[in-house]
């Protein structure tokens, strides 16, 4: 039995209680966050369940093997830090930190302590993301040429960072995972339309190896919400749709040829569009959370690295963040990374 204590019972805090408590391998044994009408709601619905307005509750109890940090992103990497220096194991919601050099600090002291640090990039663990990246991998898409994403709501809004580093991290993170590669370099523009010192929507171009490009949008102040992906590919297109219960992935039999055909006016290729079926493949559902969570106490019962989502991974997220960032700050410069 893994015990687990949560830091932070804000938006996913008790998400996290809740499935860390439900595991036959994990029990939720403390949680702590500063308001304590939270924690009273917790106490209501999980009894058993130790709370505590101090995080250092939970750092300095010995019965704790692992910590989830669910806290403001300002606090994930000295929360991280301290759990590793106390010898628990760490899952700390995206992103890992603000800066590239905490998370190698980080990574270099869960090697150091012997334990292990896994970040919440939670959508590695859908199914439709899963079954995208295995499709990819099969050849059947062709070479990917391209892909897109838009994340977008009128809000929830934030105010200890901004729409990029609130909602960017999830697309940057499936993109790396689809195309199994760090990204060459960024360009991006960002804007306050709200007024006050943080963007509110972003749009990123992000350049990544094998002549592979993508686009992120993301913003709090958009009439709908959108959580969708498209991935076009020299022999079939895919889109994914989180919203979609039923199909969130439709895969398009559709490309473009180029035929060898010589004409006098156009002494050039000719480019003819081949238009197939719409499929909608059988995923089954099951909980990300939830299957994150397993994986975490997965990986710390058998002694295995997190190597999915371990903080090297989220490290790449961050820089990616740090370089779309100074981008938008230089009006859409292009930033090598």
């Amino acid at each position: 039995m893994v015990n687990v204590g949560v830091i932070g019972c804000g938006h996913w805090g008790p998400n996290h209680i809740r499935i860390f408590s439900q595991l036959s391998s994990s029990k939720t044994l403390m949680c702590a966050d500063l308001d304590e009408q939270r924690l009273k709601s917790i106490k209501e619905i999980y009894p058993s369940i130790e709370v505590t307005t101090q995080s250092e509750d939970i750092l300095n109890n010995s019965q704790i093997d692992a910590v989830c940090i669910a806290s403001p992103t300002k606090t994930h990497f000295q929360l991280s830090k301290e759990a590793l220096l106390r010898g628990k194991h760490v899952l700390c919601e995206k992103p890992l930190a603000l800066t590239g050099k905490e998370c190698d600090e980080l990574v270099k002291l869960a090697k150091k302590e012997k334990k292990f640090l896994m970040v919440g990039h939670v959508f590695l663990f859908n199914s439709a993301i899963r079954w995208l990246k295995e499709y990819i991998q099969s050849g059947e898409l062709g070479k990917v040429q391209y892909a897109y994403c838009t994340r977008t709501n009128l809000g929830p809004f934030r105010y200890d960072v901004n729409a990029l580093w609130d909602l960017a991290p999830h697309d940057i993170s499936i993109f790396n995972y689809l195309f199994g590669n760090r990204p060459l370099g960024v360009s991006a523009r960002g804007h306050k339309c709200l007024g006050n010192s943080l963007e509110d929507l972003t749009f990123a171009t992000i350049d990544y190896p094998d002549n592979i490009i993508a686009n992120v949008h993301v913003s709090w102040i958009d009439p709908k919400k959108v959580r969708q992906m498209t991935v076009v590919g020299d022999k079939r297109m895919v889109i994914w749709d989180d919203l979609d219960n039923i199909g969130p992935i439709k895969l398009y039999d559709k490309h473009v040829e180029k035929t060898s055909t010589f004409y006098q006016t156009y002494g050039e290729f000719q480019l003819l569009s081949k238009e197939g079926s719409i499929t909608i493949p059988r995923i089954n559902f099951t909980e990300p959370l939830k299957a994150q969570a397993q994986y975490f106490i997965k990986c710390i019962k058998e002694n295995i690295p997190p190597d999915l989502t371990d903080g090297e991974k989220g490290k790449d997220v961050v820089d990616v963040l740090c370089s779309i960032q100074k981008s938008v700050t230089q009006k859409g410069s292009y930033v090598s990374m």
